[in-house]
């Protein structure tokens, strides 16, 4: 059975991203932007309303543009076998939230039958373990897709700025692994593996930017899982509850 939860999403974001500017047309938003990125942005996305329903293919670009289009997306917190929680921060070449601290791997499942599909959730493992290699450099034959467990879903709507911001329904996966990783330097500037009684230093650090979807789930909901792994990790969740952010 579906829940859907509501949650306040406050104070997430540094004060200088809600001063938004004149609106600007996308060709002269993305003039000056990386071109990676830029093509990036033509990927087809999964659109769904807030119950997580496909409603069909959406570019990326569409999905994220101006006040952006929900859509289907996933975060991957990934523990080493000491516990730890390896963060990333995202390249400066990123048009959504660069330089930002995040969880390992945050991203979207495409609009093909291998990542849409929902049952036991493998549309958004598949999805996860290609990311990781696409952002990470850690190899696609690291990880089955059942050593992803599903948790929840956290719908949110952020802000980055007048032109662009994330509007989505983020399935969160945790999985332990001790990997090898090779970061791709156009998706991610550095990593680092926090432990437990460090995430709330994290958090609160002036000097990190830290992005709104990775404050609201450590904020929320990451201690306790945190603090049960073992048992957590040990099957998904079947309990299926959209926890809402948006006001």
């Amino acid at each position: 059975m579906l829940h859907v939860q509501r949650r306040s999403l406050a104070n997430l974001l540094p004060r200088h991203h809600l001063a938004f500017m004149v609106s600007t047309s996308y060709d002269s938003v993305i003039a000056s932007a990386d071109e990676v990125q830029v093509k990036l942005m033509e990927e087809m996305v999964i659109q769904v309303d807030e119950q997580d329903n496909v409603v069909g293919p959406i570019s990326k670009k569409d999905s994220h543009f101006k006040d952006g289009v929900l859509h289907r997306a996933f975060s991957v917190f990934l523990f080493n076998s000491d516990n730890q929680l390896l963060i990333q921060k995202r390249a400066a070449e990123k048009i959504t939230f660069p330089s930002f601290w995040a969880n390992t791997c945050c991203s979207h499942p495409l609009y093909f039958p291998e990542e849409l599909e929902e049952k036991n959730h493998l549309g958004v493992k598949r999805a996860a373990i290609r990311k990781l290699e696409h952002e990470l450099g850690i190899k696609t034959d690291t990880f089955q897709p059942e050593q992803f467990k599903f948790l929840t879903k956290v719908l949110y709507r952020a802000p980055y700025d007048e032109n662009w911001s994330e509007y989505e329904v983020d399935h969160i996966l945790l999985v332990r692994a001790d990997v090898k990783y090779e970061l791709n330097e156009n998706e991610v500037a550095e990593v680092r593996y926090v432990a437990r009684d460090e995430l709330e230093n994290v958090l609160n650090d002036p000097s990190m930017l830290i992005s709104p979807w990775f404050r609201l789930i450590s904020e929320g909901l990451l201690p306790q899982w945190w603090n049960d792994l073992d048992n957590v990790l040990a099957k998904d969740n079947d309990n299926v509850v959209i926890n809402n952010y948006i006001q």
